[in-house]
């Protein structure tokens, strides 16, 4: 399969970026597009043999459910069995934007989309993009990240060439993603709102709007309960992984630091590739020779958006052992360390 790459210019459009991808949704076919939050891999949310095509071309076990993306409130009518209050509530403060709500399905959402589960998950994307493509489209958009299972997640249209290239129909190149990490995830279908994955709508921002929400313990923890099915993306236990070696080391800079130096001379010495995951205020203190800078402590949004693409250009340096500073703190913080345990498998040496 040729996969067709197209660009989408927000303040130029070309209207047959669109059209060509409309029709290759309502057709059956897979459209990669931009989102807010990381690239999706997009197909027809009602169409049960779209939702399987997705799942063959990620390789992702098809028990593990997809987002479907809306571009207006009366999709939930069709979508949702009922609509709680807090539902509304949080839609009018985080719509659109990266937030995905867990509701019980209707009838009209197969269980090949919500991998067999009686819940459907539910987001309004604020990308220019992506509301047009659902506009033009006619249909909703069955989308996880663009990526195939277990890689980083796409935040450039690069990234999704890469993985899914030859795999799927088209790709809307619309640059790169603002936050670069995928939506908060938060339970309604449940007595007491659950969050089941980080993102940057925070646990005191739902709690602002909502009242007491809980959090999923698989979101510290390093996997689900046996024979668990997850009822969200990401849920999975090694997620998000650059190919090399990758551990966290969490500490006190100067001691994280000389730790990492100690685990990079050892694995030089065995003829191994090493690399550093670290921030702006500490890169000096690494004697690594593949030093990746993810971004500022005192912007913890830098480091969001530059996380994935870090993590792959891991793999572009050929890196066979990592070592990450720990990124962990008390708002979007939450988030990247989620990512980043996910990513490392839960490898972490604390000191």
């Amino acid at each position: 399969m040729k996969t067709v790459i197209m660009k989408y210019d927000r303040d130029h459009k070309d209207p047959g970026v669109m059209e060509q991808a409309g029709r290759i949704l309502r057709d059956g076919g897979l459209v990669a597009f931009p989102t807010e939050t990381v690239y999706g891999l997009g197909g027809d949310a009602l169409n049960p043999r779209a939702s399987q095509k997705i799942y063959a071309a990620k390789g992702r076990p098809s028990d593990n459910p997809l987002i479907v993306h809306i571009a207006d409130m009366e999709a939930l009518k069709v979508l949702a069995r009922e609509i709680p209050e807090n539902a509304l509530k949080l839609a009018d403060r985080f719509w659109p934007g990266p937030l995905t709500m867990i509701l019980n399905k209707s009838d009209a959402v197969p269980h090949e989309t919500t991998g067999g589960l009686d819940t459907v998950a539910i987001r309004m994307p604020s990308h220019p993009a992506a509301y047009e493509l659902i506009r033009s489209s006619g249909v909703y958009i069955a989308a996880p990240s663009a990526n195939t299972s277990g890689r980083p997640s796409p935040t450039l249209a690069s990234h999704v060439e890469e993985d899914l290239g030859g795999r799927i129909d088209m790709i809307i190149d619309g640059g790169r993603c603002d936050i670069g990490l995928e939506s908060s995830i938060i339970d309604l279908s449940v007595p007491v709102p659950t969050i089941l994955r980080p993102g940057y709508i925070t646990r005191a921002m739902f709690e602002d709007v909502i009242g007491h929400v809980d959090v999923d313990p698989t979101i510290v923890s390093d996997s689900l309960i046996p024979g668990q099915k997850p009822k969200a993306p990401g849920m999975r236990y090694k997620h998000y992984a650059p190919r090399g070696d990758l551990t966290i080391v969490e500490g006190g800079r100067q001691a994280v630091a000389a730790k990492i130096n100690e685990l990079i001379a050892l694995r030089e010495s065995q003829g191994r590739r090493t690399a550093v995951i670290c921030s702006e205020e500490t890169r000096n203190l690494y004697r690594c020779g593949i030093r990746e800078t993810i971004g500022s402590r005192e912007h913890e949004e830098s480091i969001a958006a530059n996380l994935y693409d870090v993590l792959r250009r891991m793999d572009r340096d050929g890196a066979e052992y990592i070592y990450s500073e720990s990124f962990a703190g008390a708002g979007l913080g939450t988030a990247i360390m989620n990512r980043l345990l996910k990513a490392a498998g839960h490898k972490i040496i604390r000191l």
